[in-house]
């Protein structure tokens, strides 16, 4: 999805159109980012473009030299090679600066030459999201394109070179409008194209639970993969959110603490009162990590159901980003249970949770997602543009429809959705409509 944006902004660029020619690309190391600037570099070469107007810096590289920084490069390129100054180019540039955060004016440097230049494209990755998240303001000229951890469909593409023809709108579809053959279509399709594989498909799904939301983590065994994504999340809160803000010195140990109680609990609304007494933190200091753990990306939360009141009174639930990285925080605290189906379950939700995520932060789809405040409700509440409520329950093993059906009447739904493991097949029965995990999973 975020290729196929820059491809389209990339040919609306080459088409004279100047609107989206800054596209800034935060996300947690690991994700993919230098690898779409590589496919970027490659496609504009496929589009006619001559090498010489394409500039690709891996700017941790960069740092390396002294006194250098993106401006007098950038001005080096256009001016020294290209023989122009940005006001007078007559020809179209092409900047892909990968790790941009290592220049700490980046974003004011991204500003200064969009300003100058209607004929330079400019894409700028960061592994600092926060950094990125903060720079928002600044760089308000931009479009941004925040990379996520794959989802199952780009795993297997990746892993067994496996090209599964889209579906996600369509699976999409069954929660915005209840229609269910055309996903069913594609979901034959894609069992068929998945018998390659030398195992179930459901086992290479529970695998991708625990290891395969990174694409640099694919032919690593399981104990690398989770001490590499650990490292991931070390490097945020020794690095990032270091660089971010001069905090006391036990604020790493706090950080820790707080990913390591998220990812021990059951997902359900977290109270900042009493995460304050288990971690031992103030009540200030616990809402301000919390807020500096979501823009790092690691963490995200999802609000209640109801009126602003009970959103400010009831706790929100908080999710990892992807369930490997709940995974890896449990394997080094030594309790990644793999083949434990409460533990599963726990992943399943993170997976569901951050699926709704990405996709309301990329194509608005959902419109919102909520929990029900009421005990024994489904896991989720997503609503639709249309004002459509669906609940969705999320399950490992045999799920049945009593949660879905309780929520379905209590918060007025138009349908619901029963995302487990023991489906096989998309089926509908009246308003409730199963879907396999390993389906859902595709979106």
């Amino acid at each position: 999805m975020a290729f196929d944006n820059i491809k389209n902004s990339v040919n609306k660029f080459l088409d004279g159109f100047d609107e989206n020619r800054f596209t800034v690309m935060p996300g947690l190391r690991g994700v993919g980012k230098s690898t779409l600037l590589l496919q970027t570099y490659e496609y504009l070469v496929s589009r006619g473009v001559d090498k010489n107007r394409i500039l690709y810096v891996p700017a941790d590289e960069l740092k390396t030299l002294n006194e250098s920084n993106f401006f007098d490069l950038i001005n080096v390129f256009v001016e020294d090679i290209h023989h122009k100054y940005p006001a007078t180019l007559d020809e179209e540039l092409f900047l892909l600066i990968d790790e941009a955060q290592e220049d700490s004016n980046w974003s004011k440097t991204g500003k200064i030459i969009h300003d100058q230049s209607k004929k330079i494209f400019m894409i700028f990755t960061g592994s600092n999201a926060l950094d990125f998240e903060l720079n928002l303001n600044s760089v308000r000229r931009t479009s941004f394109e925040r990379i996520y951890p794959m989802n199952f469909q780009e795993y297997l593409n990746l892993k067994y070179d496996i090209s599964i023809p889209p579906i996600s709108e369509d699976i999409m579809n069954i929660f915005l409008t209840g229609n269910v053959e055309s996903a069913s279509k594609k979901e034959t399709e894609v069992m068929f194209l998945t018998s390659s594989i030398q195992k179930p498909l459901k086992c290479e799904f529970k695998y991708f639970l625990s290891y395969g939301g990174f694409p640099l983590n694919l032919n690593l065994d399981e104990v690398t993969t989770h001490r590499r994504i650990f490292e991931v999340v070390r490097r945020v809160i020794e690095k990032d959110i270091r660089h971010y803000k001069s905090f006391k010195e036990d604020t790493e140990n706090v950080l820790f603490n707080i990913l390591s109680f998220l990812s021990t609990q059951k997902p359900g609304g977290i109270s900042v009162n009493s995460l304050s007494k288990n971690i031992g933190a103030s009540r200030g200091s616990i809402i301000n990590l919390l807020d500096v753990l979501e823009k790092t990306h690691l963490i995200f939360h999802i609000n209640p159901y109801g009126d602003a009141g009970k959103m400010i009174r009831t706790p929100k639930k908080y999710y990892f980003l992807s369930p490997c990285i709940n995974a890896s925080i449990n394997f080094t605290l030594g309790k990644h249970t793999p083949n434990d189906n409460a533990y599963l379950g726990v992943l399943a939700e993170t997976l569901v949770a951050s699926s709704f995520f990405r996709l309301n932060k990329t194509i608005s789809k959902p419109n919102g997602i909520f929990t029900p405040t009421q005990k024994r409700m489904a896991d989720f509440i997503i609503t639709t543009f249309e004002g459509d409520n669906v609940a969705v329950e999320v399950g490992i093993g045999k799920k049945g429809d009593s949660q879905v059906k309780k929520t379905m009447n209590k918060y007025n739904c138009q349908r619901g959705v029963v995302v487990s493991s023991a489906t096989n097949l998309i089926k509908k029965e009246d308003e409730i409509i199963f879907l396999p995990l390993t389906t859902f999973s595709l979106m």
